[in-house]
């Protein structure tokens, strides 16, 4: 079958090496993809947003499959675009309709779903502009550090963890009054700050039954040692060690069923993907956050250990026979190190040639930020590739993945050396 996998990042790349393998492919489309999901698949210059174009594409090309990768086309209603089209409406998207999009659009939204079906999470309430002095006040009650979440999507730039009443308060003034993150900080959510370690538990679904896929752990700061700026996420690893069988299946009761069902009972249909963002806190899951898709670089992590044909699966959700579908993962360790521009999660320059990729023998390479010029390979975003290496055992894992980060070249390279090494004893 021809298949639409929508979207132009490192979760796209590893989406297009897993489709590619799958004998149930006959040609994978890319709209837009980079310069990396070319080798697996044909790019297509069109936008993640522009729907009449996708759509018209799906006509034209026989498309069977579209398979959503980011959340700005799900949150926007590419599937309710779909299904209210006459010509497009039997063709299987993978992503949820924009209203349970909303689980990742709207924190006050997820918040109250939460709530509604107590699933485990940190105690919140949300204020507007007309409600500030409320939020203000509120504040000035709450525990530190305290969490601000703008309701909207902000590109991954909109929530602050304030270690003082003062910037707690500033920040929150700048969130409502001044429009810090524009509409997405229209309504922000004022959340108890969690104490733990993070991690990520994904779930795909046919909106009757699920699978719970490989846990991973990424890491967000810049720099080494977790310091430095928050980024998209400068590596990951899978599985987690702390996440052991105990606690996963406390996962499962406590968080992934409630979600499931609770989808169920308000009626919400959701075929896709649920990226759960995770606190371990002493042993006991809280929810950080949903997001409605697979998560970037946790990905890049995740693919490769799921050793199914991975369309099989995404079959199961469009047909909503998922738990016929078998679901094998590879007892091995993978472990994901992003290179990124020089400035980055600054000001960083595009254009820069990358040099060194048939360097790469031993880990898996996914392309990010890229872009193809007179055949050379050029750097076209902050975060640029990831190396993923899979190992019998972690530490092997991070040194070939780490080493092989090395063997890359482009002007401003930046990567972190010590991914994945506070997880070993």
């Amino acid at each position: 079958m021809n298949i639409l996998l929508i979207g132009s990042g490192g979760r796209e790349s590893a989406f297009a090496y897993k489709i590619s393998q799958s004998p149930r492919n006959t040609q994978l489309f890319i709209a837009p993809g980079n310069a990396g999901t070319e080798t697996y698949g044909k790019n297509i210059n069109i936008k993640v947003t522009d729907f009449e174009a996708i759509g018209r594409f799906v006509i034209e090309n026989d498309i069977k499959l579209v398979v959503v990768g980011p959340e700005e086309p799900l949150v926007k209603g590419i599937h309710d675009f779909f299904l209210n089209n006459e010509q497009l409406h039997k063709i299987p998207v993978i992503g949820p309709q924009a209203q349970g999009a909303q689980l990742e659009g709207s924190k006050d939204f997820s918040k109250q779903f939460m709530l509604r079906h107590r699933i485990p999470t940190a105690h919140s309430r949300s204020f507007t502009k007309d409600s500030l002095q409320e939020g203000l006040a509120y504040l000035a009650d709450k525990q530190l550090p305290i969490v601000l979440k703008a309701d909207g999507l902000a590109a991954g730039k909109g929530v602050l963890i304030c270690a003082t009443l003062e910037e707690a308060k500033k920040e929150l003034k700048a969130m409502l009054a001044d429009a810090k993150f524009g509409a997405a900080s229209s309504k922000v959510v004022i959340e108890d700050f969690l104490q733990g370690i993070e991690l990520s538990v994904f779930v795909l679904t046919d909106g009757k039954d699920y699978k719970i896929l490989p846990s991973a752990k990424d890491y967000k700061r810049i720099g080494e040692g977790d310091t430095g700026l928050n980024t998209g996420g400068m590596g990951s690893v899978s599985p987690v060690p702390f996440a052991d069988d105990a606690f996963l299946k406390k996962v499962e009761d406590r968080i992934v069923i409630p979600t499931i069902e609770g989808l169920k009972t308000d009626g919400i249909p959701y075929k896709g993907f649920i990226f759960i963002g995770l606190m371990n806190d002493d042993g006991n899951p809280y929810v950080i956050e949903y997001n409605v898709r697979m998560g970037d670089p946790e990905t890049e992590s995740v693919l490769p250990r799921i050793e199914s044909d991975f369309v099989e699966l995404l079959l199961g959700v469009a047909e909503e026979n998922l738990a016929q579908k078998t679901l094998k993962v590879s007892e091995k360790t993978a472990a994901t190190v992003m290179l990124v521009s020089g400035g980055y999660p600054g000001t960083y320059e595009n254009g820069k040639t990358i040099t060194g990729l048939e360097n790469i023998k031993e880990s898996i390479l996914f392309h990010a930020g890229t872009t193809l010029s007179h055949d050379e390979v050029k750097t076209a975003g902050g975060r640029v590739l990831a190396v993923t290496a899979l190992r019998d055992n972690l530490l092997d894992a991070l040194q070939q993945a780490t080493a092989d980060a090395g063997r890359i070249f482009f002007d401003g390279k930046n990567f972190r050396r010590d991914i994945g090494f506070d997880l070993i004893d």
